[in-house]
């Protein structure tokens, strides 16, 4: 029988807490996309073909769906910090098995398992959402998520330098020493959270079907999620093979460097939240997959020229970001008690999302080059917003 208790209040949510909690998860997202401008190097030095080489971004996100599933449950019925404490020495081992990886296949587990154990910032998020004023959640939840994208985005720019300059395994023990120095850096700053919930971990786990069963806004921002972040994942996993392609002619430098550009995507994470606090987030939703679909008839009509990438990344990354923090901000309104495993459901079904539309995008680039990714980003993208607006109409979102 699962039971609830709120025994221990929940210690004040600070400034430098809101910053320690936005860098962590920041530095530790980075760890799932450090292989993204890397793959075209991978693909040579183990001699296998493009789509191949997608695998292994493909199975990092797999694993991150797995590792949420499995392990972000744990954050409604053990110590946050603990459990956030004893993951990073996983992450650490997970990072060194790729750098020292002899063949394709074994990095691919790696991969598998760097995904598995870099579930950090979905615990570190709904902390925040947890310490968070109700009528700070969305703004709250939107600097932490600033901290998250920047991460995603900045870490294809790192290892596309790191990569050309000294090698894709330099990246992953680079990797490694930043993780070995955000656990001690943590161990110090990182408020403790008890659980409320009390129950077995079976239980724990049955309690995410109810979830789902009882929870219809939790089923559509999943579903919606998903979508949008399958269309982010085909263009940022693809990247690197259109830039090797004329008139571009650039390596996994100039790929990661659109890292800096999508970065612009990330400062408007908090404006987003702010709007969502104010009761405007379906009508922001609305808009934002809007950009995205936007930004792939730009990829589409001008994506021979690095004017019309960086348009397109602006647009994208603006729209999919703040997309994900009307979810998120819409999902933790729902049942405080189990905001880690409404989460984790949330969570798992996105990244599967992603690693569809990484999946997707490689065949299709070893198919129909770039107007095949074109092509599946603006189905996608439709795709998502038809939910949206079916759901809406059908179910208008309490503001």
């Amino acid at each position: 029988m699962i039971k609830n208790t709120a025994a221990v209040a929940a210690p004040a949510l600070t400034r430098l807490n809101l910053w320690v909690m936005a860098i962590a998860t920041g530095l530790v997202v980075a760890n799932l996309y450090y292989n993204q401008p890397l793959l075209d190097e991978i693909a040579r030095t183990f001699g296998i073909t493009e789509a191949h080489a997608g695998s292994i971004s493909m199975l990092t996100q797999i694993g991150y769906a797995v590792g949420m599933f499995f392990i972000i449950p744990l954050g409604d019925m053990l110590k946050r910090k603990k459990l956030i404490m004893f993951n990073f020495g996983m992450i650490i081992a997970s990072l060194l098995l790729a750098a020292f990886s002899p063949n394709s296949t074994f990095l691919m587990f790696a991969s598998f398992l760097i995904g598995a154990t870099s579930v950090t910032p979905q615990l570190l998020i709904p902390m925040a959402a947890h310490l968070a004023r109700p009528e700070e959640r969305g703004r709250t939840v939107g600097f932490v998520m600033s901290g998250l994208l920047i991460g995603i985005l900045l870490s294809r720019t790192i290892s596309g330098f790191v990569g050309a300059h000294l090698g894709w395994r330099a990246m992953f023990i680079i990797a490694g020493l930043v993780m070995v120095l955000l656990w001690i850096l943590l161990s110090f700053l990182l408020p403790e959270v008890y659980p409320e919930y009390k129950g077995n971990y079976k239980s724990l786990m049955q309690s995410l079907v109810s979830l789902i069963r009882d929870e219809p806004m939790l089923r559509m921002a999943a579903v919606r999620g998903a979508l949008c972040f399958a269309s982010f994942a085909a263009f940022w996993t693809t990247l690197v093979f259109l830039l090797r392609e004329p008139p571009f002619n650039a390596g996994s430098d100039v790929a990661g460097a659109f890292g800096l550009v999508g970065a612009f995507g990330a400062l408007g994470a908090s404006f987003m939240g702010r709007i969502s606090d104010k009761g405007n987030s379906q009508q922001v939703t609305t808009y934002s997959i809007g950009l995205i679909i936007l930004s792939y008839l730009i990829f589409g009509v001008s994506g021979s020229s690095y004017l019309g990438l960086i348009a397109g990344v602006i647009l994208l990354d603006l729209g999919v970001q703040a997309t994900h923090i009307s979810n998120q901000t819409l999902i933790f309104s729902l049942r405080p008690e189990a905001r880690n495993r409404l989460n984790t459901v949330y969570m798992v079904t996105y990244f599967l999302g992603g690693a569809s539309g990484t999946f997707l995008a490689s065949q299709l680039w070893y198919r129909w080059q770039w107007q095949g990714v074109v092509a599946i980003g603006i189905i996608l993208s439709i795709l998502a917003l038809l939910v949206h607006l079916r759901f809406t109409k059908s179910q208008p979102i309490m503001e």
